[in-house]
């Protein structure tokens, strides 16, 4: 490659200079009404250099989200915005750019080529645009739901942010395709719980528990895992929130955080702080699975309500503790130090409810299986009423926070509370389920005896050859809902699987429908039946029913592992008569007040 005359690349630097300087002037021509005065209290770097910083605040009386982006280093606009799994195709987008002599603020969105195209229902509303000493800031609106079919609907759970870097200016919106850009995406929780902050104990300290000066590895994905201890002789507390504990400069790199309990039949653990899919790692590390906090980018402080903690600490708990944090390292930036954690704040004066966590769905085992090449299959896993009627107290359970889990092909999951055969309501739900962004969803439930919860995880496993079996191994799969909630019970796992004697059905029928070449042998393990079913269209639609009807075995279990007393093998899946209605979306009273097409700037020349 030729390397560019000094004269070249003057003449490119004035050229980007002016374009920059001309997209500041935005300030005085680009004015409109700002949100009241409030602050923007999340705030996320959106690309691993820091470039651009999404700072957002919500209004749910207006159903509104109020952004403002920052650009630190302008060239010749931006793009932002959203789309369901984090593709710059068929995204909806809003978009600053620039011709040469103009700048262009508009509502647009990119058809599954990557063109962008002027929206015809301007839905984002520029509020402001202003120079600040870190660069350029844009303040703009935008409803939950527009009723626009190219629009992405803002709803609870996870939302996959995209973003784009324009380089040079373009002559229209039109000639704009993202595959010529840089871009990226981010994920987060824009929608938070309105729940209000409880008052703290005036005897409450606080624990850090980070993995000291850990050397961030050159690669995109790295789980770190740290083995930490509490004091000797330290008694029972009750955890009473927690916070984000991030080195200053990794705020890009650092994605979500989980600090879990060993398991106390153990009397000790290796010391251990390392990739956590090292073969150094020590197998006992498997065991410390009982999360006490968990955190993901974008998330503030987590309180726990008034009356309740979480236990830890004292006779019958774990001394042992494991930090897990996610780094996210799309640059592949090497040298990176760090030490960041989760804080934990406690108090001695113990309140008067001990909190619990209990896992909703399915039970982690090979008999629940995904076919390959599946793009939307559901498995769904049950807490009946058998099991809450012998389990929960008389008065019901409250549920204040929710964490769903799936791994790799995971895409929505949802658990919805059913009772006399009719579903009430959903306890939680993603749409747009991420494995690699699960956060702890703050809410508000009640639970009773007699109650169904109901967990569903849809899968996406287009890209796997073999079928995918339910297990603990990251390619293999899970559907789990942990629910926080108090007042704490025996019960710590209420799940379901298929009947294994039924599933042995199944393969059955496969041998006899299908060639003599193919052998599910019941002698083989429940794994290598499902590798050896071909898996055409009677074989998939055969095992998706017999996962709509045949009996479950329930596992209705104390935290011993040891099951309630009772019969729970061969049951009947619980029987719904009366599902929940889809929500009916209200358009935005403001539109059709917005604009036609984008707002535009004209800047005469030797101006600015």
């Amino acid at each position: 490659m030729q390397v560019p005359s000094p004269s070249v690349r003057e003449a490119a630097s004035m050229y980007g200079t002016a374009v920059a300087v001309f997209l500041v002037i935005l300030v005085a021509a680009l004015q409109g009404s700002a949100p009241p005065e409030s602050p923007f209290p999340y705030r996320i770097p959106l690309d691993p250099e820091g470039t651009l910083e999404l700072s957002w605040n919500v209004s749910y009386v207006q159903e509104t989200v109020h952004f403002q982006l920052l650009v630190r280093e302008l060239k010749a606009g931006v793009l932002f915005g959203m789309s369901d799994r984090g593709e710059l195709e068929n995204a909806d987008l809003v978009v600053l750019w620039t011709d040469g002599d103009s700048a262009h603020f508009g509502d647009a969105w990119s058809d599954q080529k990557g063109q962008i195209h002027l929206d015809a229902q301007q839905d984002y509303q520029l509020l402001r645009a202003q120079r600040t000493r870190e660069g350029l800031s844009l303040l703009f609106k935008r409803p939950f739901g527009t009723c626009d079919p190219k629009d992405y609907l803002i709803e609870d759970g996870t939302v996959h942010l995209v973003y784009g870097i324009l380089e040079e200016p373009f002559q229209s919106l039109e000639a704009i395709n993202v595959s010529s850009l840089q871009t990226g995406l981010q994920r987060v929780q824009l929608l938070k719980p309105n729940i209000s902050i409880p008052a703290l104990p005036s005897d409450m300290r606080a624990m850090e528990i980070r993995a000291p000066d850990v050397l961030v590895p050159g690669q995109e994905t790295t789980y770190w895992c740290y083995i930490t201890e509490l004091p000797d002789g330290f008694s029972r507390h009750h955890i009473v929130m927690y916070e984000p504990i991030v080195t200053e400069g990794n705020e890009a790199l650092v994605h979500h955080m989980e600090v879990f309990q060993c398991a106390a039949e153990f009397e000790s653990f290796p010391q251990f702080s390392g990739p956590c899919d090292s073969k150094m790692k020590p197998e006992r590390l498997n065991y410390c699975r009982h999360v006490l906090a968990a955190w993901a980018l974008g998330a503030k402080a987590f309180y726990y309500p008034e009356e309740a903690g979480l236990a830890f600490g004292g006779p019958g708990s774990s001394r042992f503790l494991r930090l897990e944090v996610h780094y996210h390292n799309p640059l592949m930036i090497k040298g990176r130090r760090d030490s960041s954690g989760i804080r934990l704040y406690y108090t001695a004066t113990l309140r008067r409810f001990d909190a619990g966590i209990m896992e909703l769905g399915l039970v982690y085992t090979p008999v629940m299986a995904i076919p390959p090449q599946e793009t939307g299959f559901v498995l769904t896993g049950y807490c009946t009423d058998k099991c809450t009627q012998l389990a929960l107290p008389p008065s019901g359970i409250h549920i204040f926070a929710s964490q769903l889990h799936t791994h790799l092909t995971g895409r929505k999951v949802v658990t919805v509370l059913a009772r006399d055969g009719r579903e009430k309501e959903i306890v939680n739900r993603d749409n747009h389920y991420s494995p690699h962004f699960q956060v702890l969803m703050g809410l508000c439930r009640l639970g009773s005896q007699g109650d169904v919860l109901i967990t569903s995880c849809t899968y996406n496993t287009g890209d796997r050859k073999l079928a995918t079996v339910g297990g603990f191994g990251i390619l293999e799969e899970m559907c789990v809902n942990y629910v926080h909630y108090y007042p704490l019970t025996q019960l710590e796992l209420c799940k379901s699987a298929v009947d294994p004697g039924f599933l042995q059905k199944y393969f059955h029928l496969v041998n006899r429908f299908n060639s003599e070449e193919v052998c599910t042998c019941p002698q083989a393990s429940v794994p290598e039946q499902f590798a050896s079913v071909p898996w055409n269209a009677f074989n998939r639609q055969v095992l998706k029913a017999l996962y709509n009807f045949a009996p479950i075995s329930m596992h209705c279990n104390k935290s011993s592992a040891v099951r309630f007393q009772g019969e729970w093998n061969l049951q009947p899946l619980p029987e719904i008569v009366s599902k929940l209605e889809e929500p009916t979306r209200h358009c935005s009273a403001s539109q059709g007040q917005s604009p036609a097409g984008p707002t535009m700037v004209s800047i005469g020349r030797g101006k600015g």
